[in-house]
């Protein structure tokens, strides 16, 4: 599987020196300019390491850091910084920052971070040696690619998380605590919106077999159903 990052860096000519270096270390690189476009590409694209800039025009990166963190509070972020104070380095760990580079910095220590955070991530990922079987469709943890017949859409680091408990526990009722803790780690009234937001997304993803359901139990969670009789996409 190819790791995405996101990049969110105002200054152009670094922002192309980080691009092509991750790049050429085989790096799927999506560049953006300003904290609201950078929280944009991620709500689009997802990510699977954010690297921002603190200092930047129309929304800073602690704030696209704090927003984004609503949205996934698992996927790792690096700052980078010119800013050297104590209180602002404290902030950005407070926020979720997993790791801190005060500019200027060498290349090289930003790709070996990358590469150890990444590490880290897919230790916290479900995967499976083998794709797992729903209905009509397979879905591979190892490259969070879910295919029915022609058809393949790469999920969401999210998504796939929440597909691949579903996919273990078909027929089970999960409550809703159980997702938001294995995705977010906590449970509060925001997460349950976007817990909300993914299941719908998952619906769409699953939509070409019919035999597939994914239940709302109103104040409990949900229950991943597929029926006994022959799945096949639609025509």
């Amino acid at each position: 599987m190819v790791n995405k990052v996101l990049l969110v860096e105002d200054e152009a000519t670094l922002a192309t020196i980080i691009s092509e270096t991750l790049a050429d270390e085989g790096l799927d690189v999506c560049v953006a300019h300003d904290g609201i476009e950078g929280l944009e590409r991620f709500r689009s694209r997802g990510a699977d390491i954010v690297i921002a800039d603190v200092m930047m025009p129309r929304m800073d990166g602690f704030e696209m850091a704090k927003r984004i963190r609503s949205i996934d509070n698992d996927v790792p972020l690096i700052f980078l910084t010119a800013r050297s104070a104590i209180d602002d380095i404290v902030e950005g760990f407070e926020i979720g920052a997993n790791d801190y580079l005060r500019k200027p910095f060498k290349m090289r220590e930003l790709s070996v971070r990358v590469a150890s955070l990444l590490k880290r991530r897919r230790k916290d990922t479900l995967v499976y040696e083998k794709p797992l079987e729903i209905g009509a469709y397979t879905f591979d943890t190892l490259t969070n690619k879910l295919t029915i017949a022609d058809t393949t859409v790469e999920l969401t680091h999210i998504e796939a998380k929440i597909l691949a408990y579903f996919a273990t526990h078909i027929g089970q009722t999960v409550e809703s605590s159980t997702l938001m803790e294995l995705v977010w780690k906590h449970d509060d009234y925001y997460n349950r919106n976007s817990l909300h937001g993914f299941i719908h997304k998952l619906r769409r993803h699953l939509r070409h077999d019919p035999a597939i359901t994914i239940i709302n139990l109103r104040g409990i969670g949900y229950r991943l159903a597929v029926s006994c009789s022959e799945s096949g996409p639609n025509s």
